[in-house]
């Protein structure tokens, strides 16, 4: 019979979360670590990323922190390295850093849009890239694992002036399919999947409800946030409920799933 109580646990397994010193990062690492894995806390900012280490090794859970912009290639390889050196491989890689910009498409820079792409979308390949290249059979990790990319429900509906962060998570939506179906084609072991939140109560879920307010599509945030949870059945989520999803997908518990969309956006979609 199969052990259901560890099913969820991820002891003895190494991961690396990114944008890990705030928000969802910071939630992830959390559970991470509260379920037995050793955490690799990864941010461009040091000092609230820092923090985040600190906390988990106060509560007895085992993390240590590596600066890491996603949209630059070589420090990917030195991240990922520093997991495999410190504690001898990498079983789970978490891509959460994001960014979004505000602007109405007709106003948009190709600059922010650039910037948006270059961190969310090619952040994501960077990651998934040195990953597979990690854990597949014979590498420096080797035995396979698990990877999830936060994509949005940006990817899977429109909002007025937020061209460039709707496309970049529907490319991470494609990247993840793309890549779950080529590393079981190959035999890696290496599962992939992603998951969708809607607005939660985070800096860049409250941020993008005021973003309405600054450009004059909603007369004041009260009333944003209010049309906002309206379409929300649930309510907005919090952190934890999107760390939840993330650890179930990371977990043996989801070994048989790959390129898997889990949603996780209080009925906002299904309405």
């Amino acid at each position: 019979m199969k052990d259901y109580q560890t099913a969820f646990r991820l002891n003895g397994k190494v991961a690396l979360v990114t944008g890990a010193g705030r928000g969802l990062g910071a939630e992830i690492s959390r559970a991470f670590a509260q379920v037995g894995a050793k955490v690799l806390v990864t941010d461009m900012i040091e000092a609230p990323a820092r923090e985040v280490v600190a906390e988990i090794c106060a509560a007895g859970g085992v993390a240590e922190f590596a600066i890491l912009d996603v949209a630059q290639e070589k420090q990917w390889q030195t991240a990922i390295q520093t997991a495999v050196t410190r504690w001898g491989g990498l079983d789970v890689l978490v891509n959460n850093a994001g960014v979004e910009t505000a602007a109405l498409i007709a106003s948009c820079t190709a600059e922010d849009f650039r910037r948006v792409l270059d961190i969310n979308i090619t952040g994501t390949f960077f990651g998934v890239k040195h990953a597979i290249q990690a854990m597949s059979p014979g590498a420096a990790a080797g035995k396979g694992g698990s990877i999830v990319n936060l994509a949005s429900v940006a990817a899977m509906i429109g909002t007025a002036a937020h061209v460039a962060y709707h496309t970049s998570k529907g490319g991470v939506r494609s990247l993840s399919r793309a890549a779950a179906i080529e590393c079981a084609q190959l035999g890696t072991g290496i599962r992939v999947n992603s998951v969708y939140p809607a607005i939660v109560g985070t800096d860049m879920g409250r941020a993008f409800i005021r973003d309405f307010v600054d450009l004059k599509l909603a007369p004041d945030e009260a009333s944003a946030e209010a049309a906002f949870k309206a379409v929300h059945p649930l309510g907005f989520g919090k952190p934890e409920d999107v760390a939840c999803a993330v650890l179930y997908l990371a977990s043996d518990a989801a070994r048989w799933c790959t390129g898997a969309e889990l949603v996780v956006d209080g009925g906002y979609t299904a309405a």
